[in-house]
């Protein structure tokens, strides 16, 4: 019974193989496509919703800022100077170079850099020897010419003289002619005379007459020659004189003196040394009163000139101004001109201090405005943060930034020109928020 039994048994198994074999078969190439399609979406899905998670924390961690570190401005109306912005620098209203004349060697300095000087206070003194030799031959050449002018208008008047009295003496003798031939004719209309001796007379007259003549215009000929010559002499003499006058005014400015009350800035203290004509030997400056020498960019000239307002920012003080020259050709793309406060002698100018310079070009009244800000650089769009008021979980909160287009304009030193975007009574931020860029929404405290 037992083999029986396990012979039976046997092909309930075997039976049982077989129908397993039947289940095992090949799955489907599109059954096998969607389960993968399945687990993709299944990432997917998981993935979407781990980013979405991600922005919604996002959106909810909000930067906050601290409204003291930011600077907040109130759009108003007012009037705006437009102006456009230049670099200056404070220089003496006055400074003068002093020049050496002549070629010489510096031989003693009475000053020094800093010292106060008056008109005609002696800087240095330079070795003259040579230039006074000079100056004294000219004085010597001089008389000499002199002498010379005075020996041509003698001989001048000699002459002249001498053929005006041959004109005096041929006057008597065609006189005396003209008496013989009316005698002459008184003898030839009585009987006595013959009209040969009457021809003669004639003759003799007429060869005396044509002798006077001549005598009178070789004097007038000779008087403008005489005329002339002295005429050039005078003008030889007029040039060589403006030469010495030139000589003495060389040899008294190498006699190195203050032009004016001022103050000795510099001056070559290198006894011995030589000097060419021309070569710098000291500076004296106004110290009292200055000015400032600005540049502006070449694309600002239209707007420059001569009498218009400027507005210089030393630190903290604003002086007002006027443009007093202008440069019109452009040097590396800029334009220079000088600019002259109203108060010449503020005691905020120093020489060689930068002043930011503002130059007006025009006034717009009532506008809607701002303060000016770092993130200004033209007239343009802006995106701007705007303090909107919520109510906020914070007790202490005071509202949100929120950002905006807004159009802006013209601008001075103070003030920007809202074009639209923006009312009047809002606040608006005006420091640089450009690390904030593309953000919806931030809290302030």
């Amino acid at each position: 019974m037992n083999t029986k039994t396990r012979n039976q048994s046997f092909p309930s198994i075997e039976g049982g193989v077989r129908g397993g074999s039947s289940m095992d078969r090949a799955i489907p190439v599109s059954e096998q496509r969607k389960r993968k399609m399945k687990r993709a979406g299944m990432w997917i899905g998981g993935f979407v919703v781990v980013m979405g998670l991600a922005a919604w924390l996002g959106t909810q961690m909000i930067p906050t800022l601290d409204k003291k570190a930011l600077v907040i401005s109130d759009v108003d109306r007012g009037t705006i100077d437009v102006s456009v912005s230049a670099t200056g620098k404070v220089v003496p209203a006055f400074e003068e170079v002093i020049v050496s004349p002549i070629s010489s060697r510096i031989l003693e300095v009475y000053a020094h850099s800093g010292d106060s000087v008056d008109v005609g206070t002696p800087l240095c003194r330079l070795d003259l020897q040579s230039a006074e030799t000079d100056y004294a031959k000219a004085l010597d050449e001089r008389e000499i010419k002199r002498q010379q002018m005075a020996q041509l208008k003698a001989n001048t008047e000699t002459q002249l003289s001498d053929r005006q009295m041959q004109i005096e003496v041929e006057e008597m003798k065609v006189s005396q002619l003209e008496a013989q031939l009316r005698n002459e004719l008184y003898l030839d209309s009585l009987g006595s005379g013959t009209r040969d001796r009457v021809r003669q007379a004639e003759t003799a007259l007429r060869t005396a007459q044509l002798q006077l003549s001549q005598l009178r215009q070789q004097y007038a000929n000779e008087k403008k020659v005489k005329q002339a010559d002295l005429r050039m002499q005078q003008l030889q003499n007029g040039i060589f004189e403006k030469g010495l006058a030139e000589k003495r005014r060389t040899l008294d400015d190498a006699k190195i003196c203050s032009p004016r009350r001022a103050t000795l800035t510099y001056i070559n203290t290198e006894i011995g040394s030589t000097v060419s004509a021309g070569q710098k030997i000291a500076i004296v400056s106004d110290l009292r009163h200055f000015k400032a020498e600005c540049e502006i960019s070449d694309t600002h000239s239209d707007r420059v000139r001569v009498g218009g307002a400027v507005l210089l920012k030393i630190g903290k003080e604003r002086l007002t101004g006027t443009i007093n020259t202008v440069t019109p050709l452009s040097q590396s793309g800029a334009i220079t001109f000088t600019a002259v406060p109203d108060d010449m002698s503020h005691p905020r100018l120093r020489s060689g201090l930068r002043s930011e310079v503002f130059v007006i070009t025009s006034i717009k009244d009532d506008v809607m405005r701002i303060r000016n800000g770092s993130f200004y650089s033209g007239p343009g769009d802006y995106t701007l943060f705007v303090i909107k008021r919520e109510k906020l979980k914070e007790k202490n909160g005071s509202g949100v930034l929120r950002p905006r287009q807004v159009k802006l304009g013209e601008c001075n030193y103070d003030y920007i020109e809202v074009i639209e975007g923006l009312e009047e009574g809002e606040q608006v931020v005006v420091s640089d928020m450009s690390k904030y860029k593309g953000k919806e929404k931030l809290k302030i405290k």
